[in-house]
C-alpha cells in the first residue's frame, strides 16, 4: 500500500533520525575498552528486534522500516559483539 508522499518523507525523517541515534554508541564502544555499563540482555533484545522489524518492513515492502532497521542493525550489532566479547573474556569467580 503507497502512503502519500508527506507520510513517506515523515518515515524516513524518523527513520533518519532513530538510526543516527545508535552511532554515537557504538563509536563510544570502539574506541573505548569498558563496556560494563552496557547492557548484554537490552543490547541482545534490541539487536534480535531490529532483525524481526527488518523482515516485517521486507514482508510489508515499508522502505522507511527496512531502511531503519537495517541501518540501526549495524552499530547495535557492533555494541552487542563488543559487550558479548566482554562478557566471555571477564575472569569467572
Amino acid at each position: 500500500m503507497a502512503h502519500p508522499l508527506p507520510v513517506t518523507l515523515l518515515g524516513y525523517g524518523a527513520a533518519t533520525l532513530t538510526t543516527l541515534s545508535f552511532f554515537p554508541q557504538a563509536i563510544k564502544t570502539l574506541r573505548g575498552a569498558d563496556v560494563s555499563g552496557i547492557s548484554l540482555r537490552t543490547y541482545g533484545l534490541l539487536t534480535v528486534g531490529l532483525a524481526a522489524w527488518a523482515v516485517y518492513g521486507l514482508l510489508l515492502r515499508d522502505g522507511p522500516l527496512i531502511a531503519a532497521n537495517l541501518i540501526t542493525l549495524l552499530p547495535a550489532s557492533v555494541v552487542l559483539q563488543r559487550r558479548l566479547k566482554a562478557e566471555l573474556e571477564r575472569p569467572r569467580r
